[in-house]
């Protein structure tokens, strides 16, 4: 369970990234490419943060991911020196794609009916938990 510590610093990282990913993407030439935190996860420590980033449209998202991933020094710079009266020391970021949005799109589908395993033996394969 997080602290309320856990959940200010979250916040404040969560905020400074979106600035800076959106702003980057927009220097970078990315026009109509939307680019948000989803959540941000900081360990009891306070040393690690999970940032987990939601791209769309998300033919790129792995593409900008591996980009972001790449550019962390810098990214980790920015921000550090956006929370430098609020944090003492920034957390390392770890980035992962969130793909909450992808797997609520198919759990409406599959409620619709739209996929029915029953007809379709193909989709058990895609459903299996790895």
């Amino acid at each position: 369970m997080e602290t309320q510590r856990q959940k200010k610093i979250g916040g404040v990282i969560q905020k400074d990234i979106v600035d800076i990913l959106q702003r980057a993407a927009i220097d970078g030439g990315l026009k109509g490419t939307l680019i948000s935190v989803s959540k941000v996860v900081v360990t009891t420590d306070l040393s690690i943060a999970k940032v987990y980033v939601s791209i769309f449209p998300p033919k790129d998202a792995k593409e900008l991911l591996e980009g972001i991933k790449s550019n962390q020094p810098l990214i980790k710079h920015e921000l550090s020196q956006r929370t430098r009266n609020q944090l003492r020391r920034v957390p390392e970021l770890l980035f992962f794609l969130d793909d909450s949005l992808d797997y609520i799109e198919n759990i409406e589908k599959s409620l619709k009916g739209e996929e029915n395993p029953v007809k379709n033996p193909d989709l058990l394969e895609k459903r299996k938990k790895s």
